[in-house]
């Protein structure tokens, strides 16, 4: 993505000005088998492209004369200040897209200082992670198996290193219908594995998917198991992957400390909402008596800011760090959250909000259908 001009002078780099440019640069400079991993959504991918279309059915109603000239983006989640209410949603296999993988993403998002949910399918270690960023504010992200050892000495794992939530990701009883992953046959790469995991599975040499033997996850999962995961930690637990109020009522209910509206970047079930037009419902629901975060379609500052007005706390970005490593690594993760700070903080002051205290539902206009 160099460009030259015609004196022939050396080429410049071409700026990255928006979260776009790196979406295209990691298009052509990643192996198609990867991009279309990071890019799959399930079956006709119709969620995944609602996530992002919802966000422009969503209008500012922007105040003016309101003294804009010092703003401040630093908000909280779980009690613990960040710089911007951006952070990292659990991706997998960062190591396909940047040779530190995960390693250099925990570096970036302590640098910003803000969120890290480390993903279960991490190509790097959370003891890896934990001391790449000694300082980071990190959560982690886990599945229920089959086998509930594997998650109960991985969740002692994270407890004894610092991780500060786990975030129980509760949409993938069974993985969703990826057509090009199926069609490209995907696999990790034999110098790669899920290296949370290593060692625990024997080479069986039997079916795999996404890195770990075929139906390691338990479909049986349920609301008891939020209590059996309480009853093993005493991290707060924050559940991810609810669309609909009454799963929100219920998550209240089962004294969860937080809900994440996702539906898994639209990886999941096809034909579900966009998690921007479930949010609503689900604040309306939860009444303030836990904190309800979001993810899924976040590209722009404006979006963030949109997302805050209709009550989430924080919003969490999957597929744009991934761009960033890909571009330059820790470097590139920390320019697309800069970009995304910088970005919320303009969309903030041009509506007239010095704080994120100031944002708030009248700041939305639906637009008439």
């Amino acid at each position: 993505m160099n460009i030259c001009n015609r004196e022939g002078d050396p080429c410049a780099e071409m700026a990255m000005v928006c979260l776009t440019d790196f979406e295209e640069y990691a298009k052509e400079h990643l192996s198609k088998a990867t991009w279309d991993y990071y890019a799959a959504g399930a079956d006709e991918c119709c969620t995944r492209d609602d996530n992002l279309l919802a966000y422009k059915r969503i209008r500012l109603r922007p105040r003016i004369l309101r003294d804009v000239s010092v703003s401040d983006t630093r908000t909280t989640v779980q009690g613990t200040e960040i710089s911007f209410p951006v952070g990292i949603a659990p991706t997998a296999f960062h190591c396909l897209a940047w040779h530190e993988g995960e390693v250099a993403t925990a570096r970036a998002t302590e640098a910003l200082n803000t969120c890290y949910i480390a993903s279960t399918y991490s190509t790097c270690s959370v003891e890896e992670i934990a001391a790449a960023a000694p300082n980071g504010y990190r959560w982690f992200q886990l599945y229920v198996y089959r086998d509930r050892k594997l998650s109960e000495q991985i969740v002692h794992r994270v407890e004894g290193l610092g991780y500060k939530a786990l975030v129980l990701t509760v949409d993938v009883p069974y993985t969703g219908k990826r057509r090009n992953d199926i069609r490209n046959q995907f696999k990790l790469p034999p110098h790669l594995k899920v290296k949370n995991f290593d060692g625990v599975f024997q080479e069986t040499g039997g079916p795999e998917e996404y890195g770990i033997p075929a139906n390691t996850l338990d479909p049986s999962i349920s609301w008891k198991d939020v209590y059996w995961l309480q009853s093993i930690t005493r991290l707060p637990v924050i559940i991810k992957g609810i669309l609909t109020k009454e799963d929100a009522e219920l998550a209240v209910e089962h004294g969860v400390q937080g809900i994440i509206v996702s539906n898994h970047g639209g990886r999941q079930l096809d034909g579900g909402p966009a998690s921007i037009d479930a949010l609503s419902e689900i604040v309306e629901t939860v009444q303030g008596r836990i904190e309800v975060y979001l993810d899924g379609g976040i590209r722009t500052g404006s979006d963030v800011l949109k997302a805050l007005a209709l009550g989430a706390k924080c919003v969490f970005i999957g597929r744009p760090a991934v761009w960033g490593l890909a571009y330059k690594g820790e470097e590139g993760v920390r320019e697309v959250l800069q970009i995304l700070n910088d970005e919320f903080r303009l969309s903030m002051a041009l509506s007239g909000c010095r704080n994120v205290a100031e944002i708030n539902r009248n700041l939305i206009q639906f637009s008439k259908l």
